[in-house]
C-alpha cells in the first residue's frame, strides 16, 4: 500500500476504522473481477485502486448511526 494515496485518504476518511473497512471491502471487490472506477498507467495492487478511488471522490461512505437504526 503507497503511503501517499494513504495519506490523501486519511484526509477523507478520518476514521482510522471506518478507512480500512473501505478499503478492504472495495480491495476485494476488485480481486473479484469489478472494474476500477478510476484509471492509472501503471499496474496498482487492489488496495491502492481503492486508495485512489476514495481520494477521487468515486467511493464515499454513510457512517451508522444507532439513533437512525429503525427502530
Amino acid at each position: 500500500m503507497r503511503d501517499e494515496y494513504l495519506k490523501e485518504a486519511q484526509q477523507i476518511i478520518k476514521d482510522p476504522n471506518a478507512l480500512i473497512n473501505v478499503v478492504s471491502r472495495r480491495s476485494k471487490q476488485l480481486k473479484f473481477g469489478n472494474k476500477p472506477l478510476v484509471e492509472s498507467l501503471e499496474k496498482l495492487e487492489p488496495e491502492d485502486v481503492a486508495l485512489r478511488e476514495i481520494i477521487e471522490g468515486k467511493i464515499t461512505y454513510q457512517e451508522w448511526d444507532e439513533n437512525t437504526s429503525g427502530s
